[in-house]
């Protein structure tokens, strides 16, 4: 493969993060919006975030096997046609129907199942791509930073659409999945399974990875969920006060959204083409983020105003983007081929977790103190700079 095929390659899959991470993420902003059209409650509109996640979560490991089985294109070619449908289904519910919750329910999940044959695939097939250490690293920053940007563009993309119509960031899911679709189909070749496994053979290999390397496997899929967790819990929260406290809305409102998930994608980028093949580098990294993470939680409650606010969240946002790629690198780094996707879509999973639990949890957290919300998020930093200190040992 030439530097062109390579560069064209990468540019592809990072457009199948982008994709799912706009169609999720670009629904955050208009969330209180969903709630005054469709007149639900602030717990009910996090569910349209939270089904996708939760149905991602149990089908992710399923296509992990599937597309070590039978290759990683033929599965995430459906997965996108599947993703496609279900912004159509959510998109034409919210302009046809009177009442159309729980039809906009119905075509997230359809969008949950394209995501978890799609997004997570793309994890192990750079590694198999691209199989020396330094190019799968740089590879993965990029993955990392395109899923970063898609959080960056989403709440100006969802509020620049809303304030046409607010259901249109709907229909514009199914213009970007075909987009992807079309390059992955033309650009990205299929690979060969030479030796597809059975199921007990696949069970057997994972068995025995899990046996050799629990301890630190554990503490990353921990890490994934928790990363995740505060991500999404923290922009529903700021999605919330924005418009409640500060009165901001529409394209205002998504640009200041923006603000820490553009550092979250600077230190994504910058992280993915530093940290190289030192898995020991990997462990720092993700230490230092974990610990900048959990540190700037503690500084919300003296962040009163809307600068120190936006600040909390920007340093924040680094902490999260410096160790997403050196938590990527570690797995795909540490297995072979054979068994890379099943471990990945584990992986996968337990960021959906964190993506699930974030914005119902925050929604409960938010008619009490803040104290309980600051108090549980510094608890998961603490927690994961220990384990990421005492467990992850390359």
């Amino acid at each position: 493969m030439d530097k062109s095929e390579k560069r064209w390659t990468i540019i592809t899959l990072a457009s199948i993060p982008l994709i799912m991470t706009l169609g999720n993420s670009m629904l955050i902003p208009i969330l209180p919006m969903m709630e005054e059209k469709l007149e639900i409650t602030k717990l009910q509109s996090s569910l349209i975030i939270t089904v996708y996640s939760v149905v991602a979560i149990f089908l992710i490991p399923l296509a992990g096997f599937l597309s070590d089985r039978y290759g990683r294109k033929r599965i995430i070619v459906p997965a996108l046609i599947i993703t496609g449908i279900g912004g159509l289904i959510a998109a034409l519910s919210s302009w046809k129907l009177s009442h159309p919750y729980i039809p906009i329910l119905i075509g997230r999940i359809f969008q949950g199942i394209g995501a978890a044959g799609a997004m997570p695939i793309v994890f192990p097939l750079i590694g198999d791509l691209f199989p020396r250490d330094e190019e799968t690293s740089a590879a993965l920053g990029m993955i990392e930073t395109s899923n970063t940007v898609g959080k960056v563009l989403s709440p100006i993309l969802g509020a620049l659409l809303a304030s046409f119509i607010w259901y249109l960031p709907f229909f514009s899911i199914p213009v970007f999945c075909l987009t992807s679709l079309l390059m992955v189909l033309f650009l990205v070749k299929a690979e060969k399974i030479d030796n597809p496994m059975t199921f007990s053979d696949y069970r057997k290999i994972v068995k025995e990875a899990f046996s050799e390397h629990s301890r630190w496997l554990i503490a990353v899929f921990f890490l994934g969920a928790t990363l995740m967790f505060v991500l999404f819990g923290f922009l529903f929260y700021l999605s919330t006060l924005l418009e409640d406290k500060f009165n901001y809305e529409g394209l205002v409102k998504g640009l200041l959204l923006a603000v820490p998930l553009l550092s979250l994608s600077i230190a994504a980028y910058i992280t993915g083409h530093k940290i190289k093949d030192n898995l020991k580098t990997m462990k720092w990294v993700t230490f230092v983020g974990i610990v900048l993470m959990g540190g700037s939680i503690l500084l919300l409650s003296f962040a009163q105003s809307l600068v120190p606010l936006l600040l909390v969240f920007l340093i924040t946002g680094a902490g999260i983007g410096i160790s997403l790629p050196s938590l990527d690198s570690l797995l795909t780094s540490s297995f072979e081929t054979e068994v890379r996707g099943i471990i990945t879509s584990i992986y996968s999973s337990m960021r959906f977790i964190g993506v699930a639990a974030g914005p119902p949890t925050v929604a409960l957290l938010m008619k009490q103190d803040l104290f309980w919300m600051i108090s549980l998020f510094a608890l998961l930093g603490l927690a994961g700079g220990i384990l990421t200190f005492r467990n992850i040992k390359p």
